[in-house]
């Protein structure tokens, strides 16, 4: 039998957006957490890979799980963005129609918002849209919703767990899931790759394999299948040529559609579409689906500035057999599920962590930290600072002025500063997501390799076990006497 290697009140059980959500808020009670990902570092799912929205809440069927957690979401997020320094802008978002056909689909989305209790909601004609983006020129009209924002998912998911972690909860990464031991149908231990866990709750925040972490427990009440988006990345001189907020087209029945967005770092994307799929791992970008997701711009923006483009990338998302959310106590005692979280998961999340909180606690009784701190220390960021206040950073460390990643204006002091912060940094793909080191026009190409020597030095690690960002992820290797020429 495994040995012991931790004891907890309560395991999480994934560490994207919503896991860590779920671990600050279980962090304002007296019980001892431990969130575990299987990944080398935190959100490296559908976190790392969506359209970084938080919706307003009008597309979700009225009294759906989806509706209730994206209204109260969004209203959450206005208060965690002052306490924890969440990267969010509230651009409000566009739905446009592009016939009259359309514009009665809008009618639909504004009285379902409106039932969904979103605020501000109304219905633009084309000069009141071409004021807001001047480059829709094909539109007829637009739905306006005003609470609706861009954000950094990542960085939201990193400050989570840094705000649990300075409240006394623990995060392993590394650190798989492979089976529970139960006691008079009790889940009383996690069995993992690293040991067992000893814990009284767990809560199941799997994504796309959290069917496969509540059979690995005996509860096979719903199914969970992936749906593949694609999306394609501009550089931040195509943002004239694009939009300035969020526009989505006219939605059907299988997704929002494929948009043009912003992004609070001053890039665009379109996308994504939509795939169902078999394959939880398949993140492959398509020529199919970059001709999909351009054409369908198009019809919105017909000069896309292709020129500018820079990156392609593809995330996955959990989509539930109900297609609703699937939040609350499991059939399992013992287990919990938060499981489903497609669009608008990212939203939800905070209003998710409520209610499964409040079913746990209704297992496992805990009173109210009378110390919990719900403000993150916050780092400066020097690109956005003056030149003053950059002198005068530099001053205090030199390091601050050693650029690194020319394109983002990242030094070293903010790279160092990720690695040694709580639930810091591990991999490449890590510090560019806290830093932005390697997100620029040249994807990498020139810091990329200095990222790594950061890495390797500050780890104590040689170069060769620095990773690109999942566990087989190697970038470097030692040479062999072949390599160098010898017999």
């Amino acid at each position: 039998m495994m040995e012991f290697f931790k004891t907890a009140d309560v395991v999480v059980i994934g560490g994207g957006i919503v896991g860590t959500a779920i671990l600050r808020e279980l962090s304002k009670y007296d019980l001892k957490c431990v969130l575990v990902e299987k990944e080398p570092d935190l959100a490296a799912g559908t976190t790392k890979a969506n359209s970084a929205i938080l919706h307003a809440g009008f597309d979700a069927p009225t009294g759906s799980l989806k509706a209730v957690t994206n209204v109260r979401g969004n209203k959450l997020y206005h208060e965690l963005q002052k306490e924890l320094g969440l990267d969010i802008e509230w651009t409000g978002s566009l739905v446009a129609a592009t016939s009259e056909e359309e514009m009665q689909t809008l009618q639909e989305l504004l009285e379902r918002g409106q039932k969904n209790g979103v605020e501000g909601l109304r219905i633009l004609n084309r000069e009141e849209v071409l004021a807001k983006e001047k480059n829709l020129t094909t539109v007829v009209g637009a739905l306006w919703a005003p609470s609706a924002g861009v954000c950094w998912p990542f960085a939201m998911a990193v400050a989570f767990a840094q705000c649990a972690v300075q409240n006394g909860a623990e995060v392993v990464t590394d650190c798989r899931v492979t089976g529970f031991i139960k006691e008079a149908g009790r889940i009383t231990a996690v069995e993992t790759s690293k040991g067992l866990i000893k814990a009284a709750c767990v809560i199941n925040a799997g994504g796309v394999y959290a069917d496969g972490i509540a059979r690995l427990a005996g509860d096979e009440s719903f199914t969970i299948h992936p749906r593949r988006g694609e999306y394609i990345l501009f550089d931040k001189t195509a943002a004239a040529s694009l939009v300035k907020g969020v526009v989505f087209p006219t939605p059907n029945k299988k997704s929002k559609g494929i948009l043009i967005c912003t992004t609070t770092h001053g890039n665009t994307f379109i996308g994504p579409n939509a795939q169902d799929m078999e394959n939880k791992e398949d993140t492959t970008v398509t020529l199919t689906g970059m001709d999909e997701i351009m054409n369908s711009a198009r019809k919105l923006i017909p000069n896309l500035p292709m020129g500018a483009s820079i990156t392609e990338f593809a995330g996955l998302r959990a989509v539930s057999g109900s297609g609703d959310f699937v939040i609350g106590a499991s059939p399992v005692a013992g287990l919990f599920n938060a499981a489903g979280m497609q669009s608008p998961g990212l939203t939800a999340a905070p209003a998710v962590a409520e209610m499964i909180v409040e079913a746990v606690l209704a297992y496992c009784p805990a009173a109210v930290k009378a110390d919990f701190k719900a403000a993150l220390p916050q780092n400066p960021l020097f690109h956005r600072l003056s030149h003053e206040e950059q002198a005068k950073l530099i001053e205090k460390n030199r390091l601050y002025g050693r650029v690194i990643c020319r394109c983002e204006t990242v030094t070293e002091a903010e790279i160092i500063a990720a690695i040694k912060a709580p639930c810091g940094a591990k991999t490449v793909d890590g510090v560019k997501r806290r830093t932005r080191a390697g997100m620029g026009r040249c994807q990498g190409g020139f810091c990329g390799p200095r990222v790594t020597q950061i890495l390797a030095r500050e780890l104590g690690i040689p170069v060769p076990e620095v990773l690109k960002e999942r566990a087989d992820s190697h970038l470097f290797y030692e040479k062999n006497s072949a390599d160098e020429g010898e017999a």
